[in-house]
Order: structure tokens, then sequence, then C-alpha cells
């Protein structure tokens, strides 16, 4: 399998979840489970087919790391709404997979068999699949987050006209997006586990505060902040969601910005996937 085939697994996996996304506004349950699926196992098949081309998981560049994370925001999708039922959902994961699919298609990078040692421990690929995951999961928590912001001042006004009923529906709106991010943070730390374990086997250590590995302590911070804060009796709902946009922000510089940055140039360890 080379990466010229790439663009007709990705048309057919994303006619598959609009089609899905489609029957979930229609309330057709069965068809968008159906349909999603089906796309999710196309997408897989291809990201399967690299595997064995490339001989190792198709984790190396940034590139690839994008095919996990546009298999995995559909994927996360479809377990969203089978959990509560979110007619947006399907339609927000379909269309944040199709914005990474174009980035790859448009902006291809190389997909080689040559991989460095570094990357040739059994941790590498399992480290690098649950970040994936955990970030798609925060992706949609972090969509959440910025719909209840724009529905504050609509829940305002229903506190004064129905107080019950406004504070039942914005309780069980932040108790669902507690549950995506104790999901999220629950993978990262597996993934943050995994991640020392490869280190310690390529590097000899188990953690070195690299620049990659700084910002990914700052991002789980970040988010253990929110979890902490939301405990809080006296917390402020608005307060929370702006820490948790925070979180996805300093996610997003942890996970591609970081290549970015001076101190990460010819000294991160973590920079190899040019």
């Amino acid at each position: 399998m080379t990466w010229e085939y790439f663009i007709y697994f990705a048309i057919a996996a994303v006619l598959l979840w609009a089609v899905g996304a489609w029957a979930a506004w229609k309330d057709k349950t069965t068809l968008a489970y159906t349909s999603t699926i089906v796309g999710l196992a196309v997408f897989f098949a291809f990201i399967l087919a690299m595997w064995i081309s490339l001989e190792h998981p198709p984790l190396r560049t940034m590139g690839e790391t994008r095919l996990w994370y546009s298999f995995f925001l559909p994927l996360a999708g479809i377990i969203v709404y089978s959990r509560w039922k979110y007619k947006w959902i399907l339609s927000f994961s379909t269309v944040l997979a199709l914005v990474f699919i174009c980035v790859n298609l448009f902006k291809p990078e190389i997909h080689s068999k040559t991989l460095m040692p570094a990357l040739q421990s059994p941790w590498f690929a399992p480290h690098v699949i649950v970040y994936m995951f955990a970030y798609a999961v925060f992706g949609v928590a972090t969509l959440m987050a910025i719909l209840l912001l724009i529905k504050e001042k609509s829940l305002n006004s229903q506190l004064s006209a129905r107080p019950e009923g406004a504070l039942s529906s914005e309780r069980t709106l932040n108790s669902q997006l507690d549950d995506l991010v104790y999901v999220g943070l629950a993978f990262m730390t597996i993934g943050m586990l995994f991640g020392a374990l490869w280190a310690k086997e390529a590097w000899g250590h188990y953690w070195s505060w690299d620049p990659k590995e700084t910002w990914a302590a700052i991002t789980w911070f970040a988010y253990l902040v929110y979890v902490h804060y939301r405990q809080l009796p006296t917390h402020k709902p608005r307060l929370a969601l702006w820490i948790l946009l925070i979180s996805f922000v300093l996610l997003q510089m942890c996970w591609w910005g970081i290549n970015y940055l001076p101190s990460a140039q010819g000294s991160s360890v973590h920079v190899y996937g040019s």
C-alpha cells in the first residue's frame, strides 16, 4: 500500500461518516451506527495496510499521527453519541476529521520504512495511539465547553423563569462534560506511563524534562486543575470552562506547537518526524 491510495479510502470513509451524521439528525439510529462504523473500518483498513507496507505502525511523522487522529475523532464521536445521543456530535467529528484529512492530502509527508532506533521500542506505538485517542476525546470535550459558554446567557435567562429546569439542564451538561474529561485524562495518563517506559528503553531514563516532556506535564496538570477545581463546592462554572479551553490550547502546543519552538530545535529528542 502506498500513500497515493489514501485519497480513495479517505473519500469513502468521509462519505460514510457524513451519512452517519445525517442519519443522527434524522433520528435514524441504526443507520448512524452502521454508516459510521463501516467508515471507521474503511479508514482503519488504510492505516493497517500502511502498517504492513511500512513494516511498522504509521506513527513517525506528523502526517501519520494525523491519520490516527482522523480515525479516533469519529470513534470518539460514535461513543459519545451512543452514550448521550447528541445529534451534532457525529457532524462535528466528521468535519474535524475531514480537516485533518485535507491537511494530509494537501501537505503529504514522507512515509518510509526508515525508523530510527528510538522509535523501534514496543512501547512507542501504544504510547502514541493512546495519546491520539485522548486528544480526540479532549477535542469533543472542548467543543462541548464552547457550546456551554455560548448557551450560558440562555441558561441564565431560564433561571428566572424556570429555575429548577434550567439548573437541572446545566448540571446535566456539565456532568457529561466532566465524564469526557475524566476519560481523556485517564487515557492521557496511561499514554504518559507508556511514554515513560518507552523513554527508559530508548534513552535510559523515564523522564528528562525535554521540551516535549515539559509541555506534556504542563498539559496533564492543566486538565488535572480543571478536574479538581470542578470538585470545589464554590467553583464557578464559567471559569471551569475557560480552564478547559486553555488546557486544549496547551495540548495543541504539546502535540505540534513544540516543533516550532527554538528550545526544541536541535535539543529535543522528540523532534524526529520531519
